[in-house]
């Protein structure tokens, strides 16, 4: 059981630092504009030498950056909740810390699958017919990675509670 709650909290940790990184760089996607590689993320938009804030409130990127701020809270939550049952385990009768923290971990993941998507759909309907020479960059795949990771943490968390579950479901027949 403790295995699982280790294992899902390295897996939380990672995905969350991975999450802040995503979020606030500049590298989710790269063009090329009158001989000028360009890059830009859900903040600014950057030429060669200087960068600029999205002056436009666009809303695909307003949603991205609202879904991934939740995603991180839902993250760090489902972090502490984590910590705290994995340093003491006690269980509520009402609260069970395990399954607490895992169902944050998957909300976590959802939304950071939503903000991917949406991100993703807009972007490739909208540049991949404008322009030819884009790309999507390292910080679109680190929240790709961080959605697989905040995931697998649910997984691990809800099988630790799986595993305490099943002894006590048996005992009291």
């Amino acid at each position: 059981m403790y295995s699982f709650m280790g294992g899902g909290l390295f897996c939380a940790g990672v995905g969350n630092i991975l999450l802040i990184v995503s979020t606030a760089t500049d590298y989710w996607m790269q063009y090329r504009q009158s001989s000028n590689y360009m890059h830009q993320g859900l903040w600014r938009y950057c030429m060669p030498g200087k960068c600029f804030p999205h002056s436009d409130s666009i809303a695909h990127l307003d949603a991205t950056r609202a879904l991934m701020i939740l995603s991180l809270l839902a993250c760090f939550i489902g972090i502490i909740i984590g910590i705290m049952a994995f340093i003491h385990y006690s269980s509520f009768d009402r609260f069970d810390k395990t399954f607490a923290a895992g169902i944050l971990f998957f909300i976590s993941c959802f939304l950071v699958f939503l903000a991917m998507t949406v991100y993703t759909g807009v972007t490739i309907n909208y540049y991949g017919k404008r322009y030819g020479n884009w790309r999507f960059s390292w910080s679109y795949i680190i929240g790709w990675v961080s959605v697989v990771l905040t995931f697998f943490s649910g997984i691990f968390y809800l099988c630790a509670y799986r595993m305490h579950e099943c002894p006590r479901s048996t005992n009291s027949h």
